[in-house]
């Protein structure tokens, strides 16, 4: 959109843990990925002796949703795994005016729910006047190509924030491809700031246990695909299978050269 009279102002993001993350962009408030659960264990629906949990969690979100005040949009990523939609994000979801995510989770969710395809956009409205685009984008939960891990891991979604006046935001959702990545900022890039999923998380069973979101390392390689000038990482705490954590983000982007562009979204 417009680079003309465009504002590089870093807006604020609040990180509770895990892969939520809530901001104001343009006037709107959004919520990403909203878990609030308190640590526990998730087994999988068929597991009716719950023998063994399928994933667990193990930190307390730093934030209740009461104190987030008004949330706008929510961008759910996928709505079919817990530690991106858990039990309280769920039912926070009913009162929020409009929820973005797959196109089976916009069924699976019902009520304020849609659900965008690849590449497609919808309009929402900004106090004021104008409006802001939010795009979905490419997101593959796993490795490999999308028609091979979409029937193991489910659809996902990522998003692309734009308005007339502001710099791009892009928010990766569960996506484990740099070629995606590529295809993003082909399309939308320079992005300004880059909310990425990492954590490199394995599930023994999945892939051979290989990672089914960006390894650290990988996190660096998109922020320089996307020409980030900020990136926030979310979803590597927090749960038993991130096997990377902030000190593996640190030194991957610090190895790469771009440990400036490192934002933890930390308390001030």
């Amino acid at each position: 959109m417009a680079a003309a009279g465009t504002t590089s102002e870093r807006f604020p993001v609040r990180v509770p843990g895990g892969p939520t993350a809530f901001f104001e962009y343009a006037g709107v408030r959004f919520l990403v990925d909203p878990t609030f659960d308190a640590p526990g264990d998730y087994f999988a629906p068929d597991d009716l002796e719950r023998s063994r949990p399928l994933l667990t969690k193990t930190v307390a979100p730093t934030i209740a949703p009461a104190d987030l005040g008004r949330i706008d949009v929510a961008l759910v990523s996928h709505d079919q795994h817990p530690d991106n939609l858990d039990n309280a994000g769920r039912a926070l979801l009913a009162d929020v005016p409009l929820v973005l995510t797959t196109p089976g989770g916009g069924e699976r969710l019902g009520g304020t729910a849609r659900g965008l395809a690849d590449w497609e956009s919808v309009e929402i409205d900004r106090p004021g006047g104008g409006t802001v685009t939010v795009t979905g984008v490419p997101a593959i939960h796993g490795p490999g190509l999308k028609e091979e891990v979409e029937p193991i891991t489910g659809q996902v979604v990522g998003f692309v924030l734009r308005a007339d006046g502001l710099p791009t935001v892009y928010v990766s959702g569960d996506n484990a491809s740099l070629d995606a990545v590529r295809e993003i900022a082909g399309r939308f890039g320079p992005v300004d700031t880059a909310i990425l999923f990492a954590g490199a998380p394995r599930i023994a069973v999945r892939f051979e246990g290989e990672p089914l979101v960006l390894d650290s390392a990988q996190a660096a390689e998109a922020a320089e695909i996307l020409g980030a000038r900020r990136v926030v990482p979310v979803h590597y705490d927090g749960w038993t299978h991130f096997t990377e954590g902030r000190a593996d983000l640190i030194a991957a982007f610090t190895k790469a050269g771009l440990a400036d562009r490192l934002d933890f979204a930390d308390p001030s």
